[in-house]
């Protein structure tokens, strides 16, 4: 399946690496304009800066565990481009913080830290970039959560939670902004191969993650870029408020 997205601009939040890298890949192949967002792996995004097929690509700095470089974030990017088309929330941590193991300081740090930089930044940034696509014909919002947000997880029950609320918010916006040309989507992944979860798959226990799947592995990041240029594709407005599992049926709900 070929893609077409000339003539449109693209924010993708953590893009330097992992799902967001190829996220970011797969739009600029398709003819996009993208904005390559990183906090500190500035040798990653120039990486991909430099692997990005087509011209007018930029890069963008923000710590998105600050709500005003959040919204600062959305501002440089309509300024260098004059137009946000499609926003793409993928930024994210995952630091395990398990209630019998942790003290109290050390459990309101992880949902501090979490919720800001996993719901409320993408949250700013939604808000930003939805008033602007409201006043110019309209625009596709893709936050990326997990199948986290439905199973449970025990040892980061700060991620889960965000990620239901990514969820939530998702839903809401959808319903609010379809009367405006918005569209908004979520994309629930399980594992996915990433610097971010090296550590968990290279365990001696890996393949237990692994075959939690009938696939007998976990996603690869261009699966999910392929799902979010789906739903960013014309085609798929009736989809808005949906949530997309990408998790190769290692979690089913109904």
């Amino acid at each position: 399946m070929t893609f077409d997205f000339k003539n449109k601009t693209v924010l993708v939040t953590g893009s330097s690496r992992g799902i967001g890298y190829s996220i970011g890949k797969l739009f600029a192949k398709s003819g996009a304009q993208v904005a390559i967002h990183y906090n500190k792996d500035k040798v990653s995004a120039e990486k991909l800066f430099n692997e990005l097929e087509g011209n007018g690509h930029i890069i963008v700095q923000a710590d998105l565990a600050d709500t005003q470089a959040a919204e600062l974030l959305v501002e440089k990017t309509i300024k260098y481009f004059g137009r946000i088309d499609i926003l793409v929330n993928n930024a994210g941590i995952y630091e395990e913080h398990p209630i019998d193991e942790v003290s109290l300081d050390e459990w309101k740090d992880a949902w501090q830290k979490t919720i800001d930089i996993n719901l409320h930044s993408p949250a700013v940034i939604s808000f930003c970039a939805a008033k602007y696509m409201e006043q110019n014909g309209g625009g596709r919002i893709i936050n990326i959560t997990s199948r986290g947000a439905f199973r449970g997880e025990p040892r980061t029950a700060a991620y889960g939670a965000s990620k239901a609320g990514l969820n939530s918010m998702s839903q809401s916006m959808a319903v609010a902004l379809a009367p405006k040309n918005i569209f908004v989507y979520a994309i629930a992944p399980g594992y996915v191969e990433t610097d971010m979860t090296t550590e968990i798959l290279d365990r001696p226990d890996g393949d237990f993650f692994r075959n939690q799947s009938p696939l007998n592995r976990v996603a690869k990041p261009e699966e999910l870029a392929h799902t979010v240029a789906f739903l960013a594709s014309e085609g798929s407005e009736f989809l808005t408020g949906g949530i997309v599992d990408v998790n190769g049926a290692s979690y089913l709900r109904s």
